[in-house]
């Protein structure tokens, strides 16, 4: 017979998984709190703790979810798996495990100015400096410069990677480095990207679809008249009738103009443009450009590019704005709206929610790995020197020109998907049939925001429990302070005041770093691996009048056989899932116990799972299918 005590179970992972079980023969009350110690006894002994199982001498089991690693001479203290608002507190112990808490994090998740106008960063020069608990697992499986390197080793373009300077003979030459892949996205690139239906396509759901805009008035800056762009207009009605109708649309690279261009090659001149696009839906409903002016400001010596100009006029221009729509793309819509965003929500979260908070177990597992990578990122890629400046224009600190510019845009309601749709004029399904991200991205943002108002109302019976919740205003605060940098202008909420904004702002942060993030981040191979489609640099200024383009002009003005070979690399090395990938919906490290919570989980997963059936049946047949936000296909978190 079993003498009376308490009976618990361990669950640790080193290189291995173990359990042990420790019994306690003496009745020791109601347990608030089990605190771990852990004695160093060898050079590297870092235990991870995913949870202990408590069972009372009633037979009753008690969860102590961890999921943290113990190092050194450590400790843990740990509360049971309940999630507990800080009102929900009484006893003097608990206040005060989840006061220390919280002042510990505070200690360790240190706010950066990496540089002056960006979003603020964690304090960490170097990944190993970083918490054990947001490390990666293995440092060496996110080494940029071993994965850019064993990329090209895979793509067999090794041998290219150091002939910088060196130019390729014509457009087919590309084809020495790029791997053909049947019957895939990157494959109809290289066969189709010639054609203004692609070009235009990519505006909708290539990598950066969230830039074109409908055009409700002519930019004064672009002088384009009907009788210019008339050979494209197929309603017999003018440019500013066809405006008024919605059929025109304008993708503005305003953002690069005066960026500087990479100088840290001398031997190589980079240049950079700021191009405006305007398009046009035709009558099968495909958006197609119209008219291309590479600068801003309009003058003799900056044409307005057009169709029915010389065939190499108008390819250039259109690669022109490809390279600007990478540059915009990498920079802004990729690294700063949801690398950088999805970090300050994280440190926001580990210096502000304690673990027992209902909302720290809702969103830790949409932080994993992103401050790591974001470290990694400013360590390796995108510093002084990084791997940024080896093949892209915007090296040598045009990015960060970029970002600092960029940070006027960022704004709370920008990040709230069908706000940002909205505010572009690109809502109409039936007046943009094909636009698949936003098709897609609204299915998503509904489940997020369904599951998180599920969720929220389990724990905030009231909109006054939002408002009185103190832990959860502060995380709010500093986002607002630290990540916004306090800037009225952005919108951020500096407070919650009902379960409804609490609801959407939730659903922010998951989406951010789910959705978005996959959205913009996983299709870079299939859309940006043949180099004309996408050249990181231009090697010669922008033309400066018509009919004087040749393809072997062209050809001397993508990037050379070196810098082509690192752009694969990149972007073949940022499209691959992470090993062990966590895709929405999976939730394996149960920090929730509560039945309500898990319940709502399931329903979650329902939902996602028929939005992936759903994108599955459209894309039957397709030969461009869009699959970039299907649920089975977005990761958790930013984490690559």
């Amino acid at each position: 017979m079993e003498r009376p005590g308490v009976g618990l179970q361990f669950c640790w992972q080193m290189a291995e998984v173990d359990s042990y079980d420790v019994t306690v023969d003496e009745e020791l009350g109601e347990i608030q709190l089990v605190k771990i110690e852990k004695r160093k006894y060898w050079l590297h002994d870092d235990w991870y703790l995913k949870y202990i199982t408590l069972k009372t001498p009633h037979g009753d089991y008690i969860e102590f979810p961890c999921y943290r690693w113990i190092t050194g001479d450590g400790e843990v203290v740990l509360r049971d798996g309940c999630a507990k608002l800080a009102r929900d507190d009484q006893i003097h112990i608990l206040k005060q495990h989840r006061r220390k808490e919280l002042e510990t994090r505070q200690k360790q998740y240190r706010w950066m100015e990496w540089n002056p106008g960006f979003p603020l960063s964690i304090d960490a020069k170097c990944h190993k400096d970083l918490p054990r608990d947001i490390q990666f697992d293995s440092e060496k499986g996110v080494d940029f410069v071993l994965n850019y390197s064993k990329a090209m080793e895979n793509l067999f373009i090794n041998r290219f990677m150091h002939m910088f300077q060196s130019s390729w003979n014509d457009f087919a030459d590309f084809e020495k480095i790029f791997v053909k892949i049947s019957n895939t996205i990157s494959e109809r690139v290289m066969n189709h990207w010639q054609e203004d239906p692609m070009f235009g396509y990519q505006f909708l759901n290539g990598c950066n679809p969230v830039l074109i805009q409908r055009c409700t008035e002519l930019p004064k800056k672009l002088p384009v008249t009907t009788e210019m762009v008339e050979c494209s207009l197929e309603r017999q009605l003018s440019l500013e009738q066809e405006v008024q109708q919605g059929n025109i649309f304008v993708v503005d690279f305003e953002l690069l103009d005066g960026i500087d261009a990479n100088k840290t090659d001398p031997c190589t001149l980079q240049f950079l443009a700021a191009p405006i696009c305007l398009l046009y839906k035709n009558l099968a409903n495909k958006i197609v450009p119209i008219a291309i002016q590479l600068n801003q400001i309009p003058g003799d010596e900056n044409p307005i590019f057009l169709p029915s100009d010389a065939k190499y006029d108008w390819l250039l221009a259109k690669i022109w704005v490809r390279s600007s729509d990478f540059h915009v793309h990498q920079t802004i819509t990729h690294l700063l709206r949801t690398h950088l965003v999805s970090e300050v929500f994280g440190i926001a979260m580990y210096r502000q929610l304690p673990a027992v908070h209902p909302i720290f177990k809702l969103l830790v597992a949409h932080v994993r790995f992103t401050i790591a990578i974001n470290t990694k990122a400013r360590e390796q890629l995108i510093c002084e020197c990084g791997l940024f400046d080896k093949a892209n224009a915007t090296g040598g600190g045009g990015h960060v020109q970029m970002v600092q510019r960029a940070m006027k845009d960022l704004t709370y309601a920008s990040l709230c998907f069908p706000e940002a749709i909205k505010a572009r004029g690109m809502e109409s399904k039936e007046d943009i049939p094909y636009y698949f991200y936003r098709d897609d991205g609204l299915l998503v943002w509904e489940a997020v925001r369904t599951f998180t108002a599920e969720v929220v109302d389990i724990y905030y019976e009231s909109d006054q429990v939002v408002a009185e919740d103190p832990e959860l205003q502060d995380f709010v605060k500093d986002v607002y302070v630290y990540g916004m940098r306090g800037r009225k202008a952005s919108g951020f909420p500096k407070s919650l005041k009902s379960r409804e904004q609490l609801s959407e702002y939730l659903t922010v942060v998951i989406f951010t770093a789910s959705a978005q993030h996959a959205a913009v981040n996983f299709g870079q191979y299939d859309w940006c691996s043949w180099i004309p489609n996408a050249p990181p640099t231009m090697r010669a200024p922008p033309p400066t009048a018509k009919g004087v383009v040749t393809i072997e002009q062209i050809v001397d003005s993508l990037p050379d056989r070196g810098r082509s070979c690192w752009h694969l690399g990149a972007v073949w090395a940022l499209s691959q899932f992470q090993e062990n990938e966590l895709f929405l919906g999976m939730y394996p490290e149960e920090h929730f116990i509560e039945k309500p919570v898990k319940e709502a989980m399931a329903r979650f997963r329902k939902n996602l799972e028929a939005i992936v059936s759903l994108i599955a049946e459209r894309n039957k047949n397709k030969k461009l299918p869009y699959y970039y936000l299907s649920p089975d296909r977005i990761p958790n978190s930013v984490a690559i």
